[in-house]
């Protein structure tokens, strides 16, 4: 897919490198040639551009994006100011960062199609991560219904899928398993992958390092981390 990520704050930038590393073009502008240039090795393309100066963002490719993200937070206005111009240039899906309630609403007005709340969102992972000793991560699907990263628990290691009887017991389904390798990026920073094992098997044998990728009712899902000894609400 096609995505320009307006901003290269610390989301704009983090979104550009990870939808670039998963083969994804992006197209990344941003005011400060700073970022431009610090960022230029590890996303698709990047352009210093004032994202609010409708003579030079109509040279962006607006049509064949498939998404284009307005990932600005410092400046509410230039974030609104950049959000209605991509409108009005008839972006196919057009996604902003709400900043406040009186700035979502605003986003609301201007018709984007959906909004980003990056610190609330990872406050509520942060908040999972914090309180469950072997949660990983989480992708709520609905309000009841999530798929969750669960660090395998030492007393299922060695079983096979088809022995955990997870949808016969608790009606949810183990997906997949993964485990994240490090590497070193650009930068010099060490960072984790993940590496899929492919979709789960009845005879596939749990191993001490996998990560259970698993679907279902949030009421299911905890039911089934208390099963084996994880304390949740």
């Amino acid at each position: 897919m096609k995505y320009i990520i307006v901003g290269l704050g610390n989301f704009g930038s983090s979104l550009a490198m990870a939808l670039t590393r998963q083969g994804h073009e992006v197209i990344a502008i941003d005011s400060s040639m700073q970022k431009v240039e610090a960022y230029k090795e590890v996303i698709s393309h990047t352009i210093c551009m004032n994202a609010t100066d409708e003579h030079t963002v109509k040279s962006l490719p607006i049509s064949n994006a498939d998404i284009v993200v307005v990932a600005i937070g410092e400046d509410q206005g230039e974030n609104v100011m950049a959000t209605a111009l991509f409108k009005t240039l008839k972006a196919k899906r057009l996604i902003s960062r709400s900043i406040n309630p009186l700035h979502e609403k605003v986003l609301q007005a201007i018709g984007v199609d959906d909004l980003i709340h990056p610190e609330k969102e990872a406050a509520k992972r942060w908040a999972k991560r914090l309180s469950l000793r072997y949660f990983v991560d989480s992708f709520e699907l609905s309000d009841n219904f999530s798929m969750v990263e669960i660090k395998i628990p030492s007393t299922l290691v060695g079983q096979t899928v088809d022995d955990l009887q997870l949808e016969q017991k608790f009606n949810i389904r183990l997906l997949s398993t993964l485990r994240y390798e490090s590497y070193e990026d650009s930068f010099g920073r060490t960072q984790k992958k993940p590496s899929i094992q492919g979709l789960a098997t009845p005879e596939q044998v749990l191993q001490p390092k996998d990560v259970l990728i698993i679907y279902g009712a949030n009421k299911h899902i905890n039911q089934f981390l208390r099963s084996v000894g994880i304390k949740v609400k």
